[in-house]
């Protein structure tokens, strides 16, 4: 019975795929004087490189939000890079210093591009990503700082903005200048997004003549992928709400993006 049981054990060993592994460890970098503290999050089971994906976080800095998303990518056979754009790893828990912290960005479009662009590096050359492939994931501020960088002809594949502010800080692209491919996410009912910026975004994109789709959710507010977001519209009341249906549907929208962006 001994010698049978060790038989099957190591058949299954040998059929059974192996199991993900996401890891996750954070990176020290730095934007000049300033020091960064981001994460590369990938599954070790996968072998090989893999296409990166930069991901930027929503106002509140890097949340546990932002590690599960990053934890959903890897396990979709990605590398994330957490992207840490306000330098420190600075966190808020108000909207006060949320909004602090979202000015100290939006309204210095060279830092956003600087400290953007250090976080593609750091992702660049982790061993387990093909730097010709590489993407960016953004969440409401981090959606505008995705977007401003395709506008801004980054060298990405392409970005995807999730209830992404339309804070277009850029200049408007000369047409050919846009790289990236752009999908933005957004709720049809999301009050902190107009639509004169949407018709600008738009205008911009046609006259640039780039790859963009905009898709807008009914009944969709603000802030609809994040577990947490519900609560934190009733402590603050504002209007934020999570959504599982359609943090669903988008998610699968991304996903078919990325897919077809890499050949997958």
């Amino acid at each position: 019975m001994t010698t049978q049981l060790l038989g099957v054990l190591l058949a299954l060993s040998i059929t059974t795929p192996a199991l993900a592994a996401i890891k996750e460890t954070p990176v020290t970098y730095s934007d000049g004087q300033t020091t960064m503290k981001g994460f590369v999050v990938y599954d070790t089971a996968k072998s090989g490189k893999r296409p990166g994906i930069i991901m930027v976080h929503e106002w509140w800095g890097i949340t546990k939000h932002i590690h599960n998303e990053a934890r959903r990518l890897a396990g979709q056979g990605y590398t994330a890079f957490i992207a840490d754009m306000y330098g420190d790893a600075k966190t808020a828990d108000n909207p006060k210093d949320a909004g602090a912290l979202y000015a100290s960005v939006m309204k210095n479009p060279r830092a956003m591009e600087t400290r953007f662009n250090a976080a593609r590096e750091q992702l660049a050359k982790q061993p387990t990503v093909d730097a010709t492939r590489i993407g960016a994931v953004g969440y409401c501020f981090g959606g505008a700082v995705v977007l401003n960088m395709a506008r801004a002809g980054a060298d990405l594949a392409g970005v995807v903005g999730f209830h992404a502010s339309l804070d277009l800080n850029t200049t408007a692209p000369a047409p050919g200048t846009v790289k990236a491919k752009m999908l933005v996410l957004n709720g049809a009912d999301d009050p902190f997004v107009k639509k004169e910026e949407y018709a600008k975004l738009k205008a911009d994109m046609d006259a640039a003549k780039a790859d963009y789709r905009v898709i807008e959710y009914p009944g969709a507010v603000h802030a609809f992928t994040n577990p947490e977001a519900t609560a934190l519209g009733k402590k603050f009341n504002l209007p934020l709400r999570y959504d599982e249906k359609v943090n669903k549907e988008a998610e699968g929208e991304a996903s078919k993006f990325f897919t077809t962006l890499f050949k997958r």
